[in-house]
């Protein structure tokens, strides 16, 4: 069983602030630090992390951003057979995080722009792997690979974050897409419905998962509506909370957890990743997530 990522790999550049800057004002930032990131990257560092075999497909420059952006990966012992490295600079971000945890991004996609669908060969894209998807790389490449996969028999899961265009018929091929709450907004004025987990489905055929913060999240699928609550906790950092639940969620799956039971999972490694500085570097083993789990367990 293996979990199959598509998508960003990003060096962070994370400015601690006191308050997020407006328009036209400059805030003096009390630290900046350099973190691996990219939706994708921190996607597989989150599934590796807590347990699953992830191959992770993507695009670095030749540059000193590259090994920032790949060592949580390398870390996390994931497979990067499948990296390409084109003539390109490395995909960088920059992060302002306030006091409250809050944060605002500006992406500059580099080498990400280049990857393609093509990197994965169909052999692996068998019925016993999850293919995990997002927004961060070109989408017709995104929209090619959920039309392999699902043609191989494989299990689609897309994060469509950040909410760039992917063709409707795309979206409706795969088994769960996952959105935030502004995602879903963004979603819904589009498809000319409510933005919740059941009226998204309901247009698209496909199941919808909707987090929401400290409000838990809510899936939508065939089989009907499963609400799960978040843990409360103090966040230091919100980057990478939605990739966290993303990944690890597609982990618990892959190792055979109902969706309900993988949901839960997934919302208490979010929990910790929040209280920690960065994104990838971020993501918590599986012994942590197996510790805030167990008060819940009979």
């Amino acid at each position: 069983m293996t979990v199959i990522v598509f998508g960003s790999a990003n060096a962070d550049l994370v400015f601690t602030v006191p308050d997020l800057p407006a328009p036209g004002v400059t805030v003096m930032g009390q630290d900046v630090k350099t973190f691996p990131g990219g939706k994708g990257a921190n996607q597989a560092v989150a599934a590796a992390r807590d347990g699953a075999r992830v191959i992770f497909a993507g695009a670095v420059g030749r540059d000193g951003f590259a090994e920032v952006a790949t060592a949580a990966l390398r870390d996390a012992g994931v497979d990067l057979s499948r990296l390409a490295v084109p003539d390109a600079p490395t995909g960088c971000a920059s992060i302002c995080v306030d006091a409250a945890g809050r944060n605002q991004i500006a992406v500059a996609p580099g080498a990400n722009a280049l990857a393609r669908a093509g990197q994965l060969e169909d052999a692996i894209l068998s019925p016993g792997a999850i293919v995990l998807l997002q927004m961060e790389v070109p989408p017709d490449e995104v929209a090619a690979l959920i039309r392999r996969a699902k043609a191989r028999g494989a299990r689609v899961v897309l994060n469509l974050a950040p909410p760039g265009e992917l063709r409707v018929e795309a979206m409706r091929a795969v088994d769960l897409l996952i959105v935030n709450e502004h995602e879903a907004e963004v979603l819904a004025s589009r498809l000319g419905c409510a933005p919740d987990a059941a009226a998204l489905r309901g247009v698209l055929g496909a199941g919808v998962a909707v987090t929401m913060g400290e409000a838990g999240v809510v899936a939508a699928t065939a089989a009907g509506e499963v609400a799960v609550p978040a843990f409360s906790v103090t966040p230091v950092d919100t980057t990478g909370a939605g990739d966290c639940w993303c990944g690890v969620l597609c982990a618990a799956l892959d190792r055979g957890l109902v969706l309900e039971a993988a949901m839960r999972r997934a919302s208490a490694a979010a929990a910790i990743a929040v209280t920690r500085p960065g994104a990838a570097s971020a993501m918590p083993r599986a012994a942590e997530t197996d510790a805030l789990l167990s008060p819940l367990r009979p």
